[in-house]
């Protein structure tokens, strides 16, 4: 009795938290768009942003004021980065969340458990190797293979290897990782030199080649299996107890660990197609959600998505003002702060 009197207004406190956050997290994720598209090497005023944007909208309805090239540059070049900057973030910190769950392990993400690095080396052979068989769909989908790839090996390591617990799978995740990316390094050595660079450089994590045209393909992916995510939230926060206690509630573990593998896969490959490797996203932006809103998953996902967008977009904004005019790479700048925040969770659960 004593312990429900004492959770409850607990609860009640960060359920009530979870609208207030949420609406004044989406407020500021439009700011920070503009704020992006306004920042650069040539630094353009947020009249402009927002009047380039009612006249790519409405046309007609405001008198253009500015120049064809500040037009250009806001609708074309920095509006689809922006966008491309929020989905990624989203949907690195969803899986993220998802993937702590269904393993029980604080530090698992697509990096560390190899999935990034298997989408990296599909889209390495499709770009080096294979070609653009199937046009711009053929990198998004050679990465999806090769997340799914890379999960099917981890679990088939982790079934060879008898390594069942938690911390065991992040280790064979990042043996794994290890290898694929060793197998990656060779597809570039094995490539043609010029076109090498390039994705040497694409690598590192970066933004400056989104497009209006390649936006469909993240959104694609990401809204149905965000919302699959969070419709299975109750299994997710199932999960967390326990294998045992998710299974007498009825969900059939194996199964849905699977699933979330298999989506998860699909949701990291598709984002590494177009932004190259960016890690510690799905790591850090889930424990920072959970202390704002605490465990509960149905809020969890959501503010993930909505923090995992806020902090690519603010990375991606960084990575292009400390060394202007020159554009730092994304993954980078991720690395530094991931990196620091990795020490800290290490201390805090240890």
């Amino acid at each position: 009795m004593s312990d429900s009197t004492t959770h409850r207004p607990l609860a009640m406190g960060r359920r009530g938290a979870a609208l207030p956050w949420g609406v004044c997290g989406t407020l500021v994720l439009v700011l920070s768009i503009c704020l992006a598209v306004s920042v650069g090497a040539v630094s353009i005023p947020l009249a402009t942003v927002w009047g380039v944007l009612v006249d790519a909208v409405a046309p007609g309805l405001v008198e253009p004021s500015w120049s064809k090239g500040r037009a250009a540059i806001v609708w074309d070049i920095r509006f689809p980065r922006a966008l491309l900057a929020a989905l990624v973030g989203a949907g690195l910190a969803i899986v993220g969340a998802a993937l702590q769950a269904v393993t029980r392990n604080p530090i698992a993400d697509p990096h560390l458990l190899g999935i990034s690095s298997g989408a990296a080396f599909g889209a390495i052979l499709a770009l080096l190797h294979t070609g653009l068989f199937l046009g711009l769909l053929t990198v998004p989908l050679m990465a999806f293979v090769g997340a799914l790839g890379a999960t099917v090996l981890v679990l088939a390591v982790v079934r060879f290897a008898a390594a069942t617990s938690a911390d065991r799978l992040i280790l064979v995740g990042v043996a794994v990782s290890f290898v694929i990316m060793a197998g990656a390094n060779l597809l570039i050595f094995l490539g043609d030199p010029r076109a090498s660079h390039t994705v040497v450089f694409w690598m590192l994590g970066g933004l400056g080649l989104a497009q209006w045209s390649h936006l469909i393909y993240p959104v694609a992916v990401l809204i149905p299996c965000g919302l699959w995510f969070w419709l299975r939230s109750s299994d997710l926060n199932a999960m967390t107890i326990g294998d045992e206690t998710a299974a007498t509630l009825g969900i059939a573990v194996r199964r849905f660990r699977l699933e979330i593998f298999v989506l998860g896969a699909l949701v990291t490959g598709t984002m590494v197609a177009f932004s190259g490797l960016i890690g510690f996203v799905g790591l850090m932006i889930p424990h920072i959600a959970r202390l704002m809103v605490g465990g509960d998953y149905r809020r969890v996902l959501p503010l993930s998505a909505l923090l995992g967008a806020l902090f690519l977009i603010w990375a991606d904004i960084a990575a292009r003002t400390i060394m202007a005019p020159e554009d730092m790479p994304i993954g980078v700048v991720t690395g530094f702060v991931g990196g620091g925040f990795f020490i800290w969770l290490l201390r805090r659960v240890g």
